[in-house]
């Protein structure tokens, strides 16, 4: 930097701050606590010698990813950033298992909305509700759907099948 004010870096460390220092466009002056804790976690030489071996236009991108590592370390030091993701990915799965339990139960109270099939047919509907359930093979015949009981039952007999 060589101006009058030194990089956060070689003030934390007590240095001349020379004009190519490595640090300088990444860690400025009035941020000191940012460069503070990387160096904490890292070390400042390992952290010169991963911004030297990152291309410039990568570099800004790789601070903000070591900053970001150094506070999730200091938060959590065993598992850093993979212990916050762990959680999250843990939240998403509990999420997930409580939209499906949900949407069955919608489905279940649609269906339990319907309207239900007379209890006498003629002979014509019996043909008719006989013909088209044949070309439903391919098709599950039985649904289960979380209740307080444990009947399965036919959908076009509507007669229980366990008890």
């Amino acid at each position: 930097m060589g101006g009058s004010s030194p990089c956060a870096s070689c003030k934390l460390l007590r240095r001349r701050c020379a004009k190519d220092c490595i640090f300088a466009p990444y860690f400025p002056s009035d941020d000191p606590h940012k460069f503070a804790i990387v160096h904490k976690v890292f070390g400042a030489s390992n952290v010169s010698k991963m911004l030297q071996e990152i291309p410039i236009h990568q570099r800004v991108d790789a601070v903000s990813s070591l900053v970001y590592e150094a506070n999730a370390r200091v938060r959590d030091p065993v598992y850093g950033c993979v212990g916050a993701i762990s959680y999250l990915q843990n939240q998403v799965s509990q999420l997930q298992i409580q939209l499906a339990a949900t949407q069955a139960e919608m489905n279940c109270i649609q269906m339990q909305q319907e309207p239900t099939l007379p209890t006498q047919l003629d002979q014509d509907e019996k043909a008719l509700l006989l013909a088209s359930s044949n070309n439903f093979n391919n098709i599950p015949q039985y649904f289960t759907f979380a209740s307080s009981s444990n009947v399965i039952q036919d959908p076009l007999k509507r007669e229980s099948l366990w008890t």
